[in-house]
């Protein structure tokens, strides 16, 4: 193969917290991809690479898969002008008898699918972006630790036969009341101390991310999305600022149908000759964004109607995006009605209507104009 240096070279980068693996391929023509060998992490290995490289072509073209390692060699790449591409590990074509797996191997089917344009790329959110998805998936994570704890508590007190009499849980009236709980010997009232004061840790927990959370976003070039958003029933605070945390902006989507297939909201579907079988949800992509969709779409229970609470997330929206709003309204709880009464199961239709939401979402999106 001549050293044409008019050609393009495609290099796959098989990153590991360590090392990473390089091979790359020419431009136009079957040859196998040549493995280079295994190099450092660190900047100037980076630019060792791009050098060595660049004497065999004058364009070049890496591609990592998405994983633990994030987007800092995509990120370092392309500012040093090289195209970088970041692709979906589920995504990438795999032979059914192929059961060796090596980093050279993986270095090598990434530099040959590369050439032949059979990768598929994620979308890689901005610095900032990221920061406000990372600060929403520690509140998360926060979330869960905090029901658990609650969970611990109680299941504990249960044991001892300290049952709270009370209609709520962890409201002022059951603080007072876990106050007053004496434990039948002092090694298990120090267990219940040591519970009660995990579940404290965590509220504080939650109190500091949610209080960073609004800080960042209050200047976040997507905070518009965030505050549209808002217009539809059930879609509050927390629920949009996830979903566009997770989503980045909805219009990069060419269509709600994309989008729904993203986040995983479209049917299964197993179809052979002329018969046709849909099944579930495919649950792919981003199940944090699906899961606040769900809780979202069970506000459609309910007839159509503007709360005072509805009312005020509205003031300061364009009338396009209000009319919208009371679109989806109309449309999504009377579909919910007839699909209940249809015999669907609750979870079913609710699943339903967070797709059809997920649309309007889509639709309210194309309104906000966002820089960047």
């Amino acid at each position: 193969m001549s050293n044409d240096k008019t050609t393009t070279l495609f290099v796959g980068l098989d990153s590991h917290k360590d090392s990473i693996s390089v091979a790359y391929a020419h431009e136009g023509c079957a040859d196998p991809p040549v493995f280079v060998g295994s190099i450092g992490t660190r900047q100037a290995d980076i630019d060792s690479l791009v050098r060595r490289l660049h004497s065999k072509a004058q364009r070049l073209v890496f591609a990592y898969e998405a994983g633990p390692c994030g987007y800092v060699l995509h990120r370092y790449l392309t500012g040093r002008r090289h195209e970088c591409r970041v692709v979906a590990p589920s995504l990438i074509p795999k032979r059914p008898g192929d059961k060796v797996k090596t980093n050279r191997r993986d270095a090598m089917q990434l530099a040959r699918l590369l050439r032949s344009g059979d990768l598929v790329s994620v979308h890689v959110p901005g610095i900032e972006d990221e920061a406000i998805r990372d600060v929403s998936r520690a509140r998360d994570a926060t979330r869960v630790t905090l029901k658990a704890a609650k969970l611990r508590l109680k299941s504990f007190l249960l044991r001892l036969g300290l049952q709270y009499s009370g209609r709520a849980t962890w409201n002022p009236a059951h603080r007072r009341y876990l106050a007053k709980v004496v434990c039948p010997t002092s090694a298990q009232q120090v267990v219940f101390q040591e519970l009660l004061t995990a579940v404290d840790e965590q509220v504080e927990r939650m109190a500091r991310l949610e209080h960073q959370f609004d800080e960042l976003a209050s200047a976040w070039r997507l905070r518009p999305l965030v505050d549209a958003l808002q217009a539809l029933r059930g879609v509050q605070w927390l629920v949009a600022i996830t979903i566009v945390a997770e989503l980045g902006n909805l219009t990069r989507f060419e269509n709600p149908r994309q989008l729904a297939a993203f986040v995983g909201l479209i049917p299964s579907e197993y179809s052979s000759g002329t018969t046709r079988h849909q099944g579930g949800i495919t649950k792919t992509g981003n199940g944090r964004a699906r899961r606040a969709l769900v809780e979202a779409a069970w506000a459609y229970r309910y007839n159509a109607k503007v709360s005072e609470a509805m009312q005020q997330r509205l003031e300061g929206l364009p009338k396009p995006i209000h009319a919208i709003a009371w679109k989806a309204q109309v449309r999504l709880c009377t579909r919910f009605r007839r699909l209940v009464s249809r015999g669907k199961n609750p979870n079913v239709a609710v699943t339903a209507i967070a797709r059809e939401l997920l649309a309007f979402m889509w639709a309210i999106a194309k309104e906000v104009p966002l820089q960047g």
